[in-house]
């Protein structure tokens, strides 16, 4: 492989003159660039990316840490934030917390420890004081999806305020009154903000939220089905269960079928975070979809101004209610403009 010294003689210039041209540098003439440009392109030269990195202090790599790999939302994330990053001229190292925080920490150290450009996270929870240290040394970070109250980093993520509005709204009009919610963990923005905002609809349609209709979920799918196993066991059930994430949904629909159950004509399901395989179940599930790819793309810019010293902005984006046929009516595949 050809190094930096073997164009240099290739070209008939120095070894510094080849660096500067490599590096953009403006003081090399433009007959010597195009003899170096000539020289590494006869060579099939690819500057060591190591070496540079020790040389400009960057290793124009990131770090994402999200929340769980397994869930269809985050991986979606990860491969438009891989796709973002690569065509500003990043690499990403992905982290998988699997949604513990201890995890999640020991993946923040790795990175930093490889000398990475800047962190991607999206919070296991809310009380990390790695996350507090990591902001206020001034390491580049921005949040994505979830975020931490009180540390002052850029936060990317989507609203869904909006779209759970016209999820109740929606539901109402089919004629269903006993909703149910497997809410995810209190400790974290999104599962908080998620209730809230389905508790805040019910009640402005005159809509009651009692206890026995909050399932307390973690995320995964086997909280999901825990919590529609008990909300099937009430006196009186729920005529919709709505749950707060993709993979809770999954269990919470594996807990109706195991009693025989059919989606919708025995109870209705929706949830949080559409994808793909929501359109193959039988029969498609009423989803809240957020912009996934815009979410990426606007996270990995954030972090690049960040770290090329522009100031980075925080970015909210609208999700937005995919009407199906699991909360019964007629099939609809339209989405809300919200």
């Amino acid at each position: 492989m050809a190094g930096i010294k073997d164009v240099a003689a290739e070209a008939g210039v120095s070894v510094a003159t080849v660096s500067r041209v490599l590096n953009g540098h403006p003081s090399v003439s433009a007959e010597a660039r195009g003899r170096v440009l000539a020289a590494v392109e006869a060579l099939g030269y690819r500057p060591n990316a190591v070496a540079r990195s020790l040389r400009t202090a960057q290793t124009r790599t990131l770090g994402l840490v999200i929340s769980d790999v397994l869930n269809p939302y985050f991986t979606e994330l990860a491969r438009f934030v891989e796709e973002e990053a690569r065509a500003l001229g990043y690499s990403v190292i992905i982290g998988n917390a699997d949604e513990r925080p201890e995890l999640q920490d020991h993946h923040i150290r790795t990175l930093i420890d490889r000398r990475i450009d800047g962190l991607l996270v999206s919070p296991a929870d809310g009380g990390s004081p790695l996350m507090r240290e990591v902001a206020e040394s001034g390491t580049p970070m921005v949040f994505v999806d979830r975020w931490i109250p009180g540390i002052d980093v850029p936060v990317v993520r989507a609203d869904g305020t909006g779209a759970v509005k016209d999820l109740v709204t929606h539901l109402h009009g089919l004629g269903h009154r006993r909703l149910a919610i497997i809410a995810g963990p209190a400790a974290t923005t999104t599962g908080n903000e998620r209730v809230e905002a389905f508790r805040d609809a019910m009640r402005e349609l005159g809509l009651a939220l009692p206890d026995a209709y909050i399932g307390q979920g973690d995320f995964q799918a086997a909280s999901g089905r825990r919590a529609t196993e008990r909300f099937l066991a009430l006196a009186e059930p729920p005529e919709v269960v709505f749950a707060a994430d993709n993979l809770m949904a999954l269990g919470a629909l594996d807990a109706i079928r195991a009693r025989g159950l059919r989606v919708p004509d025995d109870i209705a399901l929706a949830a949080f975070d559409d994808i793909p395989w929501f359109v193959h179940t039988d029969p498609p599930v009423t989803a809240i979809a957020q912009p996934t790819a815009d979410l990426a793309r606007a996270a990995v810019r954030a972090l690049a101004d960040s770290i090329e010293g522009r100031t980075p902005q925080s970015v909210t984006l609208p999700a937005r209610l995919v009407a199906r046929r699991s909360c019964g009516g007629a099939a609809s595949n339209q989405r809300s403009d919200r």
